[in-house]
């Protein structure tokens, strides 16, 4: 079994978490494009969420719209994964001891696992309801979570240096 303490001091010690932590400008570029591709990867969820939860773009079919953003939510999201990694590998073992960190860590797994059950059930049935521009309750309920969801990530992360 992997210790992750030991873990995350290698990581801090690898070429690419000391030149981050080492460097002036390095860690607030990779940031600033943390920031962004949450931006991309948030405006496109909240868009598709909204519409799940029949409050916006009603004229819009789901599964088209879902379509259009894939590549925006696969985009942002894969951002948010390099970027992340970046930042962590240069502090390590200390944002890894950070409750604010675990909850974020948390949220983006259950926020993932609500997304796969979602798929897995209520889309689904899309044909049935892709059309309405009042989804159905299960639909509008998995708009209401993941934007709960996503809120608690962004919320997590932001406490991440100040706890």
């Amino acid at each position: 079994m992997v210790d992750p303490a030991a873990l995350c001091k290698w990581l801090e010690q690898t070429v690419v978490g000391a030149r981050v932590r080492e460097s002036l400008w390095l860690f607030p570029i990779i940031e600033t494009v943390h920031l962004l591709g949450m931006a991309a990867f948030l405006a496109t969820v909240v868009a598709l969420d909204l519409r799940l939860l029949g409050w916006a773009l009603r004229g819009q079919r789901i599964s088209v719209l879902s379509g259009r953003l894939a590549p925006w939510i696969w985009g942002g999201f894969c951002v948010q994964v390099v970027t992340g990694g970046l930042l962590f590998s240069s502090e390590a073992v200390k944002v890894y001891a950070n409750p604010a960190f675990r909850l974020k860590m948390l949220l983006i797994f259950l926020a993932g696992l609500h997304a796969l059950i979602f798929h897995w059930t209520t889309n689904r049935g899309i044909a049935n309801w892709d059309d309405n521009s009042a989804p159905p309750t299960s639909a509008k309920l998995a708009g209401g979570v993941s934007i709960l969801l996503w809120l608690g990530v962004v919320a997590a992360g932001r406490f991440i240096g100040f706890v």
